[in-house]
């Protein structure tokens, strides 16, 4: 199975088809970005983007995206350059113990790709299924605005 990892041609192994696809990304390609959180789909922690569509990778089998793109949080990065929303994530404070990060961060990459002039309840109506047991869902709302303006003054 042929994918594009982070803008990269990779393959996925046969023998690893029925994995899903956290799995595949954290043990065969090394990936650390996606975390195992609840292991059913609702807690957001194992986010990727699977062409354009924030995906819950803990449940998707790994067979099922044979030509597809797939977008990590490692993919998000030009080089040295971080991408806006991890320098709003640094500029606003956002993470206490980190683990929901990056189920945060890539679901709000996926609705400003596809509406980057989304408002602020199309905001909190994307990120209600990311849990944060920290509390920083204030923290995390003003980091996806700034990422926002960010991302609108470099179009």
């Amino acid at each position: 199975m042929r994918i594009l990892l982070n803008t990269k041609a990779e393959t996925i192994p046969d023998d690893l088809a029925e994995e899903p696809l956290l799995f595949v990304l954290r043990d065969h390609f090394g990936l650390n970005g996606p975390k195992f959180g609840c292991g059913v789909s609702s807690c957001g922690a194992c986010t990727v983007v699977v062409d354009g569509e924030a995906q819950r990778s803990c449940l998707l089998p790994a067979g099922s995206l044979d030509g597809k793109a797939i977008l990590t949080l490692e993919g998000l990065s030009a080089g040295a350059k971080l991408h806006p929303f991890q320098q709003s994530w640094i500029a606003e404070s956002v993470p206490q113990c980190g683990y929901c990060q990056n189920g945060q961060i890539m679901t709000a990459y996926a609705l400003l790709a596809a509406r980057p002039e989304a408002g602020a309840d199309d905001i909190a109506e994307a990120m209600d299924g990311v849990l944060c047991r920290c509390g920083t869902q204030a923290r995390i709302h003003k980091a996806i605005i700034r990422a926002q303006a960010m991302m609108r003054e470099e179009r």
